[in-house]
């Protein structure tokens, strides 16, 4: 009986990322060049900074700073009373992020989990009013709010930027729950758990990462807003960080390096609360990928 042996075969092995074309340098290169564009406003804004007004209308923005200049930082901080300015960033963006949630998470569940009659039309309108300019919004919430005698409050721009950030996250969550496993749901039932249980011990756990980045998402975006604020808040005491630095600036006159100092210092509460919060995008991003 004749034994006829086959040749070994050869085991390919995974491309090393080193050596994957010089497509993936090119895509590395592109982004890397992006990223220091988006770097070079930053730039400008740290270079004058530290510059005197003299310095700035001699030299232009252009220039090294030909001293150390610290008073626009100074000027800055108490011209506007920062530390009330960041007080008030701080109470409604951080109020507004966990109403927000909160809100969406039940609407969510009720549209996603519960199977209301018309859900996808009541998502498609948190859709379409998350939609809606805030220019088209500003005289119905200030004579809502005047009328409420809520004008000049903290509580009135909460309340306004809750249901505008709770829309959009309405609209994410209940698409994330509308695909939510139907056998867990009916398991936990048998079980004899009721609607909040199964709230708060099958459904939360499973969207938790969701839940994370968009209160991540709405305390930055509620930070960032400046419209609402300056309509609503006319109060030194009220006033937040946004309209703060806006103040800065005159019809005719803008001091430049106490502007720049101005951003300097408004813009590091919100990358420091990003740094502290990175961790949680990524492994948000990472489980809706893994899902």
């Amino acid at each position: 009986m004749a034994i006829t042996l086959t040749p070994p075969q050869r085991v390919r092995r995974p491309a090393d990322r080193r050596h994957r074309g010089a497509g993936r340098w090119i895509v590395l290169a592109l982004v890397g060049a992006a990223a220091l564009a988006m770097l070079v406003p930053f730039a400008f804004m740290l270079l004058n900074a530290f510059k005197s007004p003299a310095d700035y209308s001699t030299n232009g923005p252009l220039s090294w700073p030909s001293q150390f200049y610290t008073n626009g930082l100074r000027t800055y901080w108490e011209q506007v009373d920062f530390p009330v300015k960041l007080w008030n960033s701080v109470l409604i963006s951080g109020s507004v992020a966990v109403l927000a949630v909160v809100v969406s998470l039940l609407s969510a569940y009720a549209l996603g989990v519960g199977r209301v009659r018309g859900r996808l039309w009541i998502i498609g309108l948190f859709l379409l009013a998350n939609m809606l300019p805030q220019e088209a919004l500003i005289y119905p919430l200030y004579h809502f709010a005047k009328e409420a005698g809520l004008y000049n409050t903290r509580l009135a721009v909460i309340i306004i930027f809750t249901v505008i950030q709770a829309a959009f996250g309405t609209y994410l969550l209940a698409s994330v729950l509308g695909t939510f496993p139907r056998t867990l749901l009916e398991a936990a039932a048998l079980d004899g758990a009721g609607r909040w249980r199964i709230l708060w011990r099958v459904v939360l756990p499973n969207v938790r990462p969701t839940i994370s980045v968009l209160l991540v998402f709405f305390f930055i975006w509620t930070w960032n807003e400046f419209l609402i604020p300056l309509v609503m808040l006319i109060d030194n005491q009220t006033q937040t960080v946004p309209v703060a630095l806006a103040s800065l600036q005159g019809d005719r006159l803008m001091d430049a390096p106490t502007t720049n100092a101005g951003a300097l210092i408004s813009l590091l509460p919100a990358i420091l609360f990003f740094l502290i919060f990175q961790r949680t995008l990524s492994r948000g991003i990472t489980a809706g990928a893994d899902k």
